[in-house]
């Protein structure tokens, strides 16, 4: 089954509602009438009205970088699903790395989360990876099968279409280390071998797997290149209009 790249900014906690709206037009006219490759972006929170405003009517979709997986209530400092739909959102990332160190969140906890963005239509972004200690001690696979599966447990083959997996060695984000093309293959590989496992192998081949380690324009085409790799989700690369607009154009010519 043919897959499209998909290229994706999570722009973490970074720029104000001015600056994302700024971000979002200059991509819009840079890259926004491409459609040979999937693009979102994912500002933050404050941000998702004026960055979607910008990209409205364009082939750029827009993402958030977290869910609760409650419909309403008191849950402070929490968001919906229904208010991500509300500001225009199809994607939601999930189970980022950071989210799992910094805020403790399990794969139990984060599975609830896609379920919900998944029976609510939006599409969810699973995060798996390793850190550098599970790598040196030759655990990649185990932890990143604990997280995927766990991640999809109650996922059905219908709701499983929806998602984008997004491998992401936790050791090569923010260090400028980067897993060579061979390695994350391997692993991205891995992973579609469990889909396949779990849903068969129809089905795992129309999953998007992305490459979320530190993929910039200057590797982007080697690792793209590479069989099961199908786009980024990108960090730092995403917050500026070209370097963005450069991975987006490799992919194209990846295709």
């Amino acid at each position: 089954m043919a897959r499209k790249y998909f290229i994706a900014g999570n722009w973490k906690m970074n720029k104000t509602a001015k600056q994302a709206a700024e971000l979002a037009k200059g991509l819009v006219a840079s890259v926004g009438a491409v459609d040979k490759v999937d693009v979102a972006i994912c500002p933050t929170f404050t941000s998702l009205a004026a960055a979607g405003k910008e990209i409205a009517g364009s082939k750029i979709k827009l993402g958030a970088q977290n869910v609760y997986f409650e419909a309403s209530g008191a849950f402070t400092g929490e968001i919906s699903t229904e208010m991500l739909l509300e500001a225009g959102c199809t994607y939601v990332i999930l189970g980022h790395s950071e989210r799992r160190e910094y805020f403790k969140e399990s794969d139990e906890f984060i599975n609830k989360k896609v379920c919900a963005s998944i029976n609510a239509g939006l599409k969810p972004i699973l995060c798996v990876g390793e850190t550098l200690a599970e790598r040196e001690g030759n655990v990649t696979m185990d932890v990143v099968s604990r997280q995927t599966l766990l991640g999809l447990e109650g996922v059905c083959e219908v709701g499983i279409k929806s998602v984008v997996i997004a491998y992401e060695p936790v050791w090569a984000i923010g260090t400028g280390k980067t897993a060579t093309p061979a390695m994350a293959q391997e692993v991205h590989a891995g992973i579609r071998a469990i889909l396949a496992k779990k849903y068969g192998g129809e089905i795992a081949s129309g999953v998007q797997i992305l490459y979320g380690g530190s993929m910039k324009p200057d590797n982007a085409a080697e690792l793209l290149a590479e069989t099961d790799i199908d786009g980024g989700l990108i960090g730092g690369a995403a917050l500026k209009v070209d370097s963005f607009a450069a991975l987006i154009n490799a992919a194209v010519a990846a295709k």
